[in-house]
């Protein structure tokens, strides 16, 4: 009997804290929940770890995952998502139905993407049904990272980027409750 009680109790010691996490808790950032999420048409970058944070001011977690894309468009209905240009955008023409089609020279810039979902609820962005996931296209990065930023005397939270290139410049993309803006910083001091 005395077995059986220990046994018993290591089952619920065990178990307990697994139930009440749930199973979304678990959710490890792969190519699988990529895939899930997005599509087959998008792989993550095994260079660059996703990036954390709390990307439209809800207060829930978001994530930020670094990938590359064949065609982001292709999946678009199916998966829920939005894909934007805010690169373009800055420049003055961001439709990613046209932008999308443009020609990149270097081959190591080719199909780079960084995928956003807002999370919803308590579980934030391993829910089940996000608040809203996004494709952000044509962003010449090297590394992300999510950081804050001042911005209007309001500090909010913004996907940080090195950008590919020789000039060694960076810059922000921040969700401005409506849409994503791009912003360059600059380059760096050497």
């Amino acid at each position: 009997m005395r077995k059986l009680s220990l046994l018993l109790a290591f089952s619920v010691a065990i178990l307990i804290p697994a139930f009440a996490q749930g199973p979304s808790a678990t959710r490890k950032i792969d190519n699988d929940f990529v895939q899930q999420q997005f599509g087959d048409q998008f792989t993550m970058l095994p260079g660059i770890a996703p990036s954390f944070g709390d990307l439209d001011g809800d207060g829930v977690e978001d994530v930020a995952i670094a990938a590359r894309c064949k065609n982001p468009m292709l999946d678009q209905g199916e998966h829920r998502y939005t894909v934007v240009d805010p690169y373009n955008d800055f420049f003055g023409y961001g439709d990613p139905r046209l932008t999308t089609t443009f020609s990149e020279g270097d081959p190591t810039q080719r199909g780079l993407v960084v995928l956003i979902i807002h999370g919803a609820g308590p579980e934030g962005w391993r829910s089940a049904q996000p608040k809203a996931k996004y494709v952000l296209v044509n962003l010449p990065f090297r590394t992300i990272s999510v950081r804050k930023m001042s911005l209007k005397k309001k500090k909010i939270e913004a996907i940080y980027m090195e950008e590919a290139g020789n000039f060694g410049t960076s810059s922000a993309v921040f969700f401005d409750g409506r849409k994503f803006r791009y912003v360059p910083m600059g380059g760096d001091m050497e």
